[in-house]
């Protein structure tokens, strides 16, 4: 094994090349044990993955080679520009940003010495602070500032060496480590540490070792068994243990992208606009116009659009909680409720307005209305409340791919025969539910009621709220806009002409009948004139109007 480099006055630009080296070794050994600790602010068993795929981006971007005379200054600046690039996670945009202070505060330096390895300690949790929303106490912000005070109470003395700053440093950081337990309810309740703070500690033990030699044996006191933490998902609808505003709403999504071209201004506009979509917020600089961003939430394409009026937007990576837990195979199902007997098949169908809960619970369908958001949550409770094993789910649009993957994984891990057809609209559900025949086979049931609503072509209308770019063009906010599924193929500023346009192009493939579920905000008269143009135009389509109610589109058109 190679030898550990020993530094008795200063740390020189081999010794943080080695620093990086140690820290990627290390963390790659107790990954999982990291992982196992990981509760907050989200249970999904990634931060010592985090870390670690962060670490090694840090550690790959330092330049020179391996005996070259590389200074302080250059290696730190190396080891933030990776991680920048590479960082994954919340706990892999802390450590950062967290090496962006250091770089920033020994510009320029050969070595450091305990007075400036303190100053960049320093400069590193004030820039994480400043990066965070939400910073929340218990978590590796808190063991980074305690690492960076001790660093600073032992620099005070004139005679202190780099060797005893660093272990100053590292002892307070562990002491905070083993605090944290205490500071969230989230960790007391686990009987564990924090996750990140337990790496950020072990990095800098891995400094000490640079720095003297030898690596601290500490023990991390826990009330709990250190133990894989049960994933629950996004799905659930418990608490987080954040300190955020949000914390109490489990967020679904992890956001993160790159927005370059942008400016401080526009980044100071973004920040407000993330936090009132989720919690978790970090917004990190790299420095040319370009920032690092990370957010949870529910709602990730609002997250994204928030995004693109800060600047052009790269490497958007969308993670889902629920979905990225079910296929590591983690998720830890709630013990299914009890059935009392078996109701036989059961059809669950979202739904939005009155007069379409009317038409699907006609046809034997439970409806899950849509007024309100759905979430993967509600589906799921919906699912459990109902007296069958066997379930038919049509989501009518209401929940994206993820999330009925999610669902469903977690619904059949609890003893729910759960089937999802592939209904993307009001009118795609009701053509299928009307060839739902219980009798029959579950499987063959499903595949008949999935087969006629793939062959149900869609559309709608809809005013436009905002100006928007479009396949046909810009459109002005009071447009009449015709959808075709969800594509706008129609602009026209009088809504009839947006129906008969639509209508016009929807037809062209032929159909035989046409369904119209008129909204709650329909213009009196609206579908009438529709089914006119229809009739005279042709004669040979029979057509027939639902008042819906749905506030979602003014007109939904089904072909078939």
């Amino acid at each position: 094994m190679e030898q550990v480099l020993e530094v008795e006055d200063t740390v020189d630009g081999r010794a943080l090349r080695r620093w990086a080296e140690l820290g990627v070794d290390s963390l790659e050994r107790r990954r999982a044990e990291i992982n196992s600790l990981n509760v907050f602010p989200v249970p999904d068993g990634d931060t010592g993955t985090n870390l670690l795929v962060t670490m090694r981006a840090a550690a790959g971007a330092i330049g020179g080679p391996v005996d070259g005379a590389l200074t302080a200054s250059a290696v730190a600046e190396g080891l933030a520009r990776g991680a920048f690039a590479g960082a994954r996670g919340n706990s892999g945009v802390i450590l950062a940003q967290a090496l962006r202070g250091v770089a920033d505060s020994i510009a320029g330096l050969t070595s450091v010495d305990g007075r400036a390895l303190a100053d960049a300690l320093a400069s590193a949790a004030a820039l994480v602070t400043r990066a965070l929303s939400a910073p929340a106490r218990g978590t590796i912000v808190s063991v980074l500032e305690s690492a960076a005070e001790g660093a600073g109470r032992a620099a005070r003395d004139p005679e202190a060496t780099v060797c005893e700053v660093v272990v100053a440093s590292a002892d307070a950081a562990a002491d905070a480590l083993q605090r944290t337990t205490t500071q969230l309810d989230v960790l007391a309740e686990a009987g564990v540490v924090d996750a990140g703070g337990l790496g950020l500690s072990i990095l800098l033990d891995c400094l000490v070792e640079v720095a003297t030699g030898t690596r601290p044996h500490r023990h991390i006191r826990l009330s709990g068994a250190a133990r894989p933490v049960p994933e629950t998902t996004a799905a659930d609808d418990h608490s987080q243990g954040s300190d955020h505003p949000h914390g109490s709403d489990r967020q679904e999504y992890e956001v993160m992208y790159l927005v370059e071209d942008s400016d401080e201004a526009r980044i100071a506009a973004l920040r407000p606009r993330l936090d009132a979509l989720g919690d978790s917020v970090a917004i990190v600089a790299g420095g040319a116009g370009c920032w690092s961003v990370h957010v949870h939430c529910c709602d990730p394409g609002a997250a994204v659009e928030a995004g693109l009026a800060a600047g052009s937007l790269r490497r958007i990576d969308i993670t889902c909680f629920a979905l990225d837990a079910a296929r590591r195979g983690c998720t830890d199902p709630v013990p299914a409720p009890p059935v009392a007997g078996d109701a036989g098949r059961a059809v669950l169908a979202v739904v939005a307005g009155d007069g379409t809960a009317d038409l699907f619970e006609a046809e034997g369908a439970t409806v899950l209305r849509a007024d309100a958001m759905i979430t993967p949550g509600r589906m799921l409770d919906a699912i459990r409340a109902l007296p069958s094993r066997d379930v038919l789910v049509l989501p009518n649009g209401a929940l994206s791919a993820q999330d009925v993957v999610a669902v469903g994984v977690r619904a059949r891990a609890e003893g729910r025969d759960v089937m999802f057809l592939p209904s993307s609209s009001l009118v795609q559900g009701l053509a299928s539910l009307a060839v739902h025949d219980p009798t029959r086979a579950t499987v063959d049931d499903a595949f008949a009621m999935s087969e006629v609503a793939s062959c149900v072509r869609w559309g709608s209308l809809r005013f436009a709220t905002e100006r928007a770019l479009t396949w046909v063009g810009t459109c002005e906010p009071g447009d009449a806009l015709g959808l075709s599924g969800h594509d706008v193929v129609v602009i026209e500023h009088d809504l009839v002409a947006a129906g008969v346009s639509l209508l016009g192009k929807i037809l062209a493939a032929g159909g035989e009948l046409v369904t119209m579920l008129v909204g709650a905000d329909a213009p009196e008269g609206l579908a009438e004139q529709l089914a006119e143009y229809l009739d005279h135009r042709h004669p040979e389509i029979d057509v027939v109007v639902y008042r819906g109610g749905q506030r979602s589109d003014l007109l939904q058109l089904g072909i078939e």
